[in-house]
């Protein structure tokens, strides 16, 4: 099994910055051989959508949304994954959450809060 834990959520005012960061842990194979790993977020009332994901290789891709403002990257060394959010808006006030896939399995992280106040 895969463990993620993410952190770095917090409130923060429109037009403000967060990174948001996810571990990965566990199976050591699986934690290895990981592909791609991705943040998804659910907002008040709202699907669970994607924001980014970034594979093996480091391409990356971006919802419209947070296009030029957000940036996702990997540091396979110590098995990470980073979102760093920039001129945040209300709009991007939800549960952050970090997946990733591995083996042909599908890994979830818990979840972490991010409020934008305007």
């Amino acid at each position: 099994q895969v463990q993620l834990v993410e952190s770095g959520g917090g409130l923060v005012q429109a037009g403000g910055s967060l990174r948001l960061s996810c571990v990965a842990s566990g199976d050591s194979f699986r934690v290895n051989v990981m592909g791609s790993m991705s943040w998804y977020r659910q907002g008040p009332g709202k699907q669970r959508e994607l924001v980014a994901s970034i594979n093996r290789g480091g391409s990356t891709n971006y919802a419209d949304s947070v296009k030029d403002r957000f940036t996702i990257s990997r540091n396979a060394a110590s098995n990470t994954v980073v979102l760093q959010m920039n001129s945040l808006k209300s709009e991007d006030t939800a549960v952050y959450y970090c997946k990733a896939d591995s083996w042909g399995s599908t890994y979830w992280g818990q979840g972490t809060q991010v409020t934008v106040s305007s």
